[in-house]
């Protein structure tokens, strides 16, 4: 498996987090939160555009996810 981070925007990317017990609460703009437990995520929601490499990094880092386990969610 690939370490390499996949193409993801910002709705595909929530999708994913809910899977896994991750619960909207609450919306700034397009700037989507959401927790599970300790752990919290923000999420731009910019329509289709993919987020940056950074950004979904950072994400996965504060969700605890890792990429192999990403691609899981995603069916990739």
């Amino acid at each position: 498996m690939s370490k390499k981070l996949p193409v993801v925007t910002g709705p595909e990317l929530v999708r994913a987090l809910e899977r896994i017990r991750f619960v909207r609460v609450r919306q700034v703009g397009s700037h989507l939160t959401l927790e599970r437990e300790h752990l919290h995520a923000t999420v731009p929601m910019h329509g289709n555009r993919p987020l940056s490499k950074g950004t979904l990094s950072g994400i996965l880092r504060s969700c605890e996810i890792s990429v192999e386990d990403l691609r899981k969610l995603l069916g990739r």
